[in-house]
């Protein structure tokens, strides 16, 4: 919670931001009856019953890797095709790198910088064997009968693909087969599909698989076909066949900070000093005691689970507290929550934040495995009861959402986990999804797109100019005008010449992404306008297929007689805060400003703040120590990006109700 002395506390803050949301839904709501059988719901029929798998077996598994999507044929982030999930790393291409070297991911301009450049190219430390999950599309091939090609592209020769390899990993552990065999029995053969290399995570995989069939699932795809995998609430999956796979067990170590119920290991960041004052990397503190954690931040690696396994183990390279793997979700911590690690490229959220890399490539158009948003949304829940940490998209945000310190900093920042990341599902499973009021013109809309049938037509996923596939996305696209052929709007740190940004992957300055909430700056037919970077931004919002839910909560807008007040992407202390010997750190606006007349959604009120860590044994003045002032910063959903105002300078209002129609 915020001090005591706060005139308005996170709570009240936030309280408001929710005011009128109903109970929170389950992750897996009970599946509705579906009046006729859809083709997609028949193939999987008749793949189970040809090569002998329980239905809901088969159903199960393949919710679990994608929620019975295709994905245009495109592969996962661990190369897994289809609603199968048939992996077929061998076939990937070569791993890119980061897109943004030159960002230092600490974000302290009082040390010397540490970019994630890494001294490791990819695929530096591969020994040659695929990694967990890496090749099943040749198994898969060579039991069927089917092309490469086509149990890559056709959703029905994939599914038989799926059906045949589970059924040929029940024979080998010599358990019942065939569709009326008991589900319950097929424990271990779901695990292996897992492909995991530890006996934990293959367990974490199958009972998650076993708690979608208990619970049923009933969704429509991306591409139109609805299907229902009935619940069956009293399954009890016998969890003995997992020892026959004969996969090691690790014991879990003291200390891991990690719900139970998921596959979690240690596998530390070094703390190390180089001579000459340098050191890495990351910094010791005593959180949350020492200083409020207030967010999380959800990366993605650009590279695979072992390469970015290696970077975080160098002391020369940066960190963050947690890499999850795609193929089945499992966990490596690396920096203990009490610490500062360096991921964001922005210090005043570093200090106050918990990273997350998860195995991914944003530039490539990937999608992310449902085996790793599940275990994600577990973590994220169990950090946020720990550290008091709201579930919302002001607290858990993505780094495309983390902004840049100082003016010279804002175009090079990140922008991962990029517009395939699914935050609305993201949300639904942290059970804080979405919510709106329903009145038209409540002040304040959050963008929520349908993903699957949102799909904007990015460019560049693999050579600038190549059309991305036609992929579901959170992102919807802002216009200078309410028309589908205006220009985008422009991000002048991103494009300081005025002229529009581009539906390139990763140019985000002409986007808001579900989840985020804006003030309303106007309708008109169906386009809906808010505040976005000091401008009117349009975006798509037709009644009959809504990109956004009205909500309330509150707004900031500058105080009375302010022309404009500046925007800031750090919220620190004046100077009169910094003890002897410290040196000043520069309360420097950015690039941007709030004009009056303009409104931004407030996602907290913080004190300011800056925690000084120069030295490896902390011997510099004031190092592991928090300085505060007086000033305190108001959190706004400025752009793409979440930015700082001074509190001084705005008044926060309740979002007006009625806004006016035309824009």
């Amino acid at each position: 919670m915020l001090p005591t002395t706060h005139p308005l506390s996170r709570k009240f803050a936030i309280g408001v931001a929710i005011a009128g949301a109903a109970a929170l839904l389950p992750a897996s709501p009970a599946p509705a009856a579906v009046a006729a059988p859809d083709t997609r719901q028949q193939e999987y029929a008749a793949a189970a019953a040809e090569f002998g798998v329980p239905e809901s077996v088969l159903l199960g598994v393949s919710y679990l890797e994608s929620r019975w999507d295709t994905n245009a044929g495109t592969p996962s982030t661990s190369g897994g095709y289809g609603p199968m999930h048939l992996t077929d790393v061998a076939g990937l291409a070569a791993e890119p790198g980061h897109p943004e070297h030159g960002e230092d991911r600490r974000g302290d301009p009082a040390r010397p910088a540490r970019p994630a450049t890494g001294p490791a190219g990819p695929h530096a430390d591969r020994t040659g064997a695929p990694p967990p999950g890496g090749q099943t599309l040749d198994a898969a091939a060579a039991l069927t009968g089917a092309d490469e090609h086509l149990l890559r592209a056709e959703p029905a020769a994939n599914i038989r693909g799926g059906a045949a390899l589970l059924a040929s990993y029940q024979r080998a552990l010599a358990a019942p087969t065939g569709p009326a065999s008991d589900p319950a029995a097929w424990y271990g053969a779901v695990a292996r599909y897992a492909g995991s290399d530890r006996a934990d995570a293959a367990a974490a995989f199958a009972d998650e698989v076993y708690r979608t069939i208990a619970e049923g699932a009933s969704r429509t795809t991306d591409d139109g076909h609805r299907i229902t995998l009935p619940g069956r609430p009293g399954i009890v999956p016998q969890r003995s066949w997992l020892d026959r796979l004969g996969l090691p067990g690790r014991p879990r170590p003291d200390g891991l900070e990690c719900p139970r119920d998921i596959s979690c290991e240690w596998i530390p960041a070094p703390y190390q000093a180089f001579g000459d004052g340098d050191y890495g990397n990351h910094d010791l503190s005593d959180r949350p005691g020492r200083q409020k954690i207030e967010y999380i931040v959800i990366h993605d690696t650009e590279g695979s689970y072992d390469t970015t396994l290696r970077l975080v183990q160098d002391p020369t390279y940066v960190s963050w507290q947690y890499t999850l793997r795609s193929a089945d979700g499992h966990i490596a911590q690396h920096v203990k929550g009490k610490d500062v690690a360096w991921h964001a490229g922005n210090w005043y959220v570093n200090a106050k934040a918990i990273g997350l890399e998860h195995e991914g490539f944003a530039a490539q158009g990937t999608w992310y495995t449902e085996a790793m948003y599940r275990t994600s949304a577990k973590l994220v829940r169990y950090l946020a009861d720990r550290y008091d940490i709201p579930l919302d998209r002001h607290h858990i945000i993505g780094h495309d959402n983390v902004p840049g310190i100082l003016p010279a900093n804002v175009r090079g920042m990140h922008w991962d986990p990029g517009p395939y990341w699914d935050w609305s599902h993201y949300f639904d499973l942290l059970r804080a999804p979405l919510r709106g009021i329903g009145i038209p013109a409540a002040g304040l809309v959050t963008i929520a797109p349908d993903f699957a049938t949102n799909r904007p037509a990015f460019t560049g996923c693999e050579t600038a100019g190549v059309p991305c596939p036609a992929r579901g996305s959170s992102a919807v696209i802002l216009r200078t005008a309410p028309a589908a052929d205006a220009p985008l709007v422009n991000d002048i740190a991103l494009r300081p010449d005025g002229t529009p940004n581009t539906m390139h992957i990763s140019d985000h300055g002409a986007r808001a992404s579900a989840g985020q909430t804006y003030a309303l700056a106007g309708r008109q037919g169906d386009w809906t306008a808010i505040w976005y970077l000091g401008q009117k931004a349009w975006f798509h919002n037709p009644r009959s297929n809504p990109t956004a839910k009205w909500t309330l909560g509150l707004v900031a807008t500058p105080k009375p007689g302010r022309a404009t007040i500046p925007v800031y992407g750090r919220a620190y202390p004046e100077a009169d805060a910094y003890p002897a010997g410290v040196p000043v750190q520069a309360v420097t606006p950015l690039q941007y400003t709030l004009a009056a007349g303009q409104r931004y959604a407030v996602g907290n009120v913080l004190p300011s703040e800056y925690y000084r860590a120069s030295t490896f044994d902390g011997s510099s003045p004031g190092d592991w120590t928090v300085i505060r002032g007086d000033l305190r910063y108001v959190q706004i959903q400025f752009g793409h990006r979440i930015m700082f105002v001074n509190a001084d300078d705005v008044r926060l209002l309740p979002s007006p109700v009625g806004a006016p129609r035309q824009g």
